[in-house]
C-alpha cells in the first residue's frame, strides 16, 4: 500500500527504545533493532550538547563496525536542569527527587542523533533542544506518578507520550524530540542522504 516512506537502504536503529521504534513503524520504515552498548557516562568537560552527541555517535559506530553496508540510525536523550543532567533515575526515590526538582520549573530536553553509513564513510550528526515547563507539583502527585512505574527507565523520569504528560505546562519546540527522536530533523537527513524516499 502505498503512502509513508519506503526504505532505498538496509536501515538499523542502533536503540531498543520502543519510542524511537514506533517513530520509524509510524512513517512506514523497514528496519532492524540492534541496540548498542556503550559506556554512557558524561566527561567534565563536556556540554550537555557534546555528551548527547558523542553518545549518538559511538552507539552508532558501534554497530556500524558489524553492519558496513547498512545505514545506522543511534540517539540519546538527556534532560538537564540548571545545567545538571538528569538521565534515567537508579530507583523509585531518585524519580520522586528528580520530579520534586523539576516542579514548577523549566528544563532542556536534548536528543541527538548520528546517521552512518561505513560503505562510504558517511556520517551525520545533530543534536535538537526542547525547553520544557513542568506544572507546580505535591510530593503526593510526584509518588502517584512514580508508583506507575512508568517514570523508571526515562531520562528526567517522566513520558510526555504516556501519564506523564499531566506533568507538563508548556513546551517550546520539538514534541517527538522530548519522547526520544526529533522526527523532522531525522526524515530531512534520511532523505537527503537518499535513505528514504516517499512511498508514491
Amino acid at each position: 500500500m502505498p503512502g509513508g516512506f519506503r526504505t532505498n537502504c538496509q536501515l538499523i536503529l542502533a536503540s531498543a527504545s520502543p519510542r524511537r521504534q514506533r517513530f520509524l513503524r509510524e512513517l512506514g520504515l523497514d528496519f532492524r533493532v540492534v541496540p548498542a552498548a556503550v559506556d554512557e557516562q558524561n566527561r567534565p568537560d563536556e556540554s550537555p550538547e557534546e555528551y548527547v552527541l558523542r553518545l549518538a555517535e559511538e552507539k552508532a559506530l558501534a554497530v556500524a563496525g558489524s553492519h558496513g553496508q547498512a545505514c545506522i540510525l543511534a540517539a540519546d536523550t538527556i534532560v538537564v536542569l540548571a545545567g545538571e543532567i538528569l538521565e534515567k533515575p537508579a530507583d523509585a526515590a531518585h524519580a520522586e527527587a528528580m520530579l520534586a526538582k523539576m516542579s514548577g520549573r523549566w528544563h532542556e530536553v536534548w536528543t541527538a542523533y548520528c546517521l552512518c553509513r561505513q560503505s562510504d564513510a558517511l556520517m551525520v550528526k545533530q543534536a535538537v533542544c526542547t525547553r520544557v515547563l513542568f506544572r507546580p507539583l505535591t510530593a503526593d502527585l510526584c509518588r502517584a506518578y512514580v508508583l506507575t512505574g512508568e517514570p523508571l527507565d526515562k531520562a528526567g523520569s517522566y513520558g510526555l507520550q504516556g501519564r506523564g504528560g499531566f506533568l507538563v505546562e508548556k513546551i517550546d519546540g520539538s514534541y517527538s524530540n522530548v519522547i526520544g527522536l526529533p522526527v523532522a530533523e531525522v526524515v530531512a537527513d534520511l532523505l537527503r542522504f537518499g535513505m528514504i524516499a516517499p512511498n508514491i
